[in-house]
């Protein structure tokens, strides 16, 4: 499947880390989300009601970044997919994390993380804790 909605850039204040001063002071973490899903349903009916709304998922995976702390940006980006693959339409997701302030002792850009997964496949993302789509909570 070629279909794609594309959600980049998307920053939160968040308090993961190892560290004790990154889950006290907390910093910027930066999200992109590849959501793969058949739009020819939402061009036809031109419906948000036929498409993920990514103002809605937005919501949702800025309420994991500034959520409970978790130790690793792993960790984090497994948590976001299971959010990107709530949705049922939604067969493949890869989410990035970026950790453009993490503690780390020389000059650099950033450090992110990729994960992708299907909704088939056996690893798939673990649950996240919380609310999820479709319970009605758009946290």
């Amino acid at each position: 499947m070629t279909d794609r909605i594309t959600l980049t850039g998307l920053r939160a204040h968040g308090r993961h880390g190892v560290y004790d001063f990154e889950r006290e002071r907390g910093q910027d973490f930066v999200v992109d989300a590849v959501l793969e899903l058949d739009l020819a349903p939402a061009a036809r009916s031109d419906d948000v009601a036929d498409t993920v709304h990514y103002g809605e998922l937005a919501d949702r995976l800025v309420a994991v970044l500034t959520g409970e702390p978790v130790n690793l940006i792993e960790t984090l980006a497994d948590r976001l997919l299971a959010i990107c693959l709530a949705d049922p339409r939604v067969t493949r997701a890869t989410v990035t994390v970026h950790k453009p302030e993490a503690p780390v002792p020389h000059a650099f850009t950033d450090v992110a993380v990729t994960m992708a997964r299907t909704r088939s496949d056996p690893a798939g993302a673990a649950p996240c804790p919380g609310p999820t789509a479709g319970d009605g909570d758009p946290a």
